[in-house]
């Protein structure tokens, strides 16, 4: 499909309770707001009442946890179902999930587990990506993870594999370039030609948030401010292509808002420089 031609939404937060009352107060700071679809696939009466009442005021993306694409087993279709009919029901312009798998043998592992770079997971990507196709008629935008190992099966480099699965998919990319910094400091490589070996034309949205060192190994425990190093990299990308949506990703350690909304408001100067 023609990314170019997906509607560009400008800047937003990935929604918390915690920022509940917030983004209602500070509606002018945000352009729309990202929402963990799993908050929502089986909610009781009074988070489905807070979907509504976020959905009335802002364009809304939902951003998947648990698709499992990676998952040699497939997908799992209670799941999708369940995806399918929040989807539907708040009508984005795209949605999200992961360059990974989270269920093996049936059972839930708890994170978001890398895949080896082979032509073998290639393969089941396109499967599972071809049945979520099947069930969801919206743009499929993915995005890359944060690692502490890279696995020694792996048949190609990363952007190699990342290109090879967006574009025989047809996909779109989110780029977390927090995750992007964090591995390219923690496995020594330049994060720019990274950026030079993926079709940086697919990429539809941004993640960013600050990163922690955690011994001798960055992390990505989406706690912190962002860091100038981190905005530099956010700064390139922008340079490179439209980014359609940017989005700040915070789940604890929380200041006041008002420097939430600092944060945003540099990310649209970038954007729009």
């Amino acid at each position: 499909m023609r990314f170019d031609a997906i509607e560009k939404l400008g800047v937003g937060l990935g929604f918390r309770e915690r920022f509940r009352a917030d983004v209602l107060l500070h509606r002018d700071d945000l352009d729309f707001l990202e929402i963990t679809a799993d908050h929502y696939l089986d909610a009781h009466d009074q988070k489905l009442e807070e979907l509504e009442i976020l959905r009335d005021h802002f364009t809304l993306v939902p951003h998947s946890l648990d698709l499992s694409l990676g998952s040699a087993e497939g997908i799992d279709d209670a799941y999708l179902e369940r995806l399918a009919a929040l989807v539907e029901r708040i009508d984005p312009p795209w949605y999200s999930d992961h360059i990974c798998f989270t269920r093996s043998g049936g059972v839930a592992i708890g994170h978001l587990a890398p895949v080896p770079y082979t032509r073998e997971a290639l393969d089941v990507f396109k499967r599972n990506i071809a049945r979520v196709r099947s069930v969801i008629d919206r743009p499929l935008v993915l995005e890359n993870i944060s690692y502490l190992v890279r696995l020694p099966t792996s048949e190609m480099s990363e952007a190699e594999f990342l290109t090879r699965l967006v574009e025989e998919n047809d996909c779109g990319i989110l780029l977390d370039v927090t995750n992007l910094y964090v591995n390219s400091q923690n496995f020594d490589f330049c994060p720019r030609t990274f950026l030079d070996l993926v079709p940086i034309e697919r990429i539809v949205q941004l993640h960013f948030v600050g990163s922690r060192r955690h011994g001798k190994r960055l992390i990505d425990a989406h706690l912190d401010k962002t860091e100038d190093a981190i905005w530099d990299l956010f700064r390139e990308v922008a340079d490179r292509c439209e980014i359609k949506g940017a989005v700040l990703e915070r789940d604890g350690n929380f200041p006041p808002f008002s420097e939430i909304a600092e944060e945003l408001r540099k990310a649209r100067e970038i954007l729009n420089a």
